[in-house]
């Protein structure tokens, strides 16, 4: 797919077609409102999993990741 073809979505609309999808196995992360420039102060996020993942399971691959995270600022 064309990246620019992605720009004619919003987030909203990238995330549902993500949560449709049966193949897809995995967590979203993505800022409640767009990013219009330069990211500055506090921001609120919302998090997505669907039925292929279950809560503790999501919750899980977040832990995963904040603690792979966290060993790559150590190094």
């Amino acid at each position: 797919m064309d990246p620019s073809a992605l720009e004619l979505f919003t987030t909203r609309e990238l995330v549902a077609e993500l949560m449709r999808r049966k193949t897809f196995l995995g967590v979203v992360v993505h800022s409640e409102s767009e990013l219009r420039g330069e990211w500055e102060g506090e921001r609120t996020f919302q998090v997505h999993f669907n039925s292929n993942l279950g809560a503790t399971q999501a919750s899980r691959l977040l832990d995963a990741v904040a603690q792979y995270m966290e060993q790559q600022l150590d190094c």
